[in-house]
């Protein structure tokens, strides 16, 4: 069974730096693409950063450079080291893994970050 344990969460105030893990379990981590979503009451779910197979990366625009995604395949974990964070960053990060040619999808259960003084 696959399990995805998000951790790292917490408050931080503006300007902190906060970094979110992704223990995978019961799957093949590197045949996967991750990512990292948010999502705040009343809105969709917005996708942040992705780290493919090839671990090449890509980042919504309202956080390149202040945020990085990596992996560790060795250790079946994906991060994601937050910095300069901001009040609007607030949201809860879900941890996401895609194995496109078997549409294959899953989800953790979401860890909560509060940006605030």
């Amino acid at each position: 069974q696959v399990h995805l344990v998000e951790s790292g969460g917490g408050l931080v105030q503006p300007g902190g730096s906060l970094r979110l893990s992704c223990a995978a379990s019961g799957m093949a981590f590197t045949f996967y693409d991750m990512r990292w979503y948010r999502q705040t009451p009343g809105e969709q779910r917005e996708l942040v950063a992705t780290i493919a197979r090839d671990s090449s990366t890509n980042y919504v625009n309202s956080v390149k450079g202040r945020f990085t995604i990596s992996r560790d395949n060795a250790k079946t974990t994906m991060y994601l080291q937050m910095n300069s964070l901001k009040p609007e960053d607030t949201a809860v990060y879900y941890c996401n893994a895609v194995y496109r040619s078997l549409s294959l999808e899953y989800w953790g259960q979401g860890t909560q970050v509060t940006v605030s003084s």
